[in-house]
């Protein structure tokens, strides 16, 4: 089976990496922008996600996966949007930050430097396995 691997952003005031831990699951709802749904729309139980704290902190601070394929939005009426459902797996042991991924060419492709907008990006798996690397987490391991 193909891994992808993918980045979902939350402002922390809003739902933060401990809230997450504490639900176990959530349904990631709320994405309207078209780019940012077709990822949703792509992504595949079993994919794994970096969770982001946008704007307070900026930085990557857990890896998640994907329980359950897109769907339609419970809060919107209109069949283009969509959600997934999500469950943490692990926090990073030292969260990665966007001034650290900004400076390192290896990352200059990525969706999170290029795109800084989107709130629902790809992952290469190359840059996957380095943020891993960058966060103390074994790849190899989840």
């Amino acid at each position: 089976m193909i891994m992808n691997y993918w980045l979902i952003k939350s402002e922390p005031f809003k739902y933060s990496w401990e809230q997450f831990l504490k639900d176990k699951k959530t349904c990631w709802d709320g994405v309207r922008n078209y780019a940012a749904r077709n990822n949703l729309r792509d992504m595949k139980k079993g994919d794994l996600i970096f969770f982001y704290h946008s704007n307070e902190g900026q930085e990557i601070v857990g890896i998640a996966k994907i329980v359950k394929e897109s769907y339609q939005d419970p809060g919107s009426t209109d069949p283009a949007w969509l959600s997934v459902d999500v469950a943490p797996l692990k926090a990073l042991k030292t969260p990665v930050k966007l001034d650290q991924l900004k400076k390192d060419p290896f990352f200059k492709e990525m969706d999170l430097v290029r795109l800084s907008r989107l709130s629902v990006g790809k992952v290469k798996e190359a840059e996957f396995i380095k943020i891993c690397d960058l966060g103390g987490v074994d790849s190899g391991k989840l």
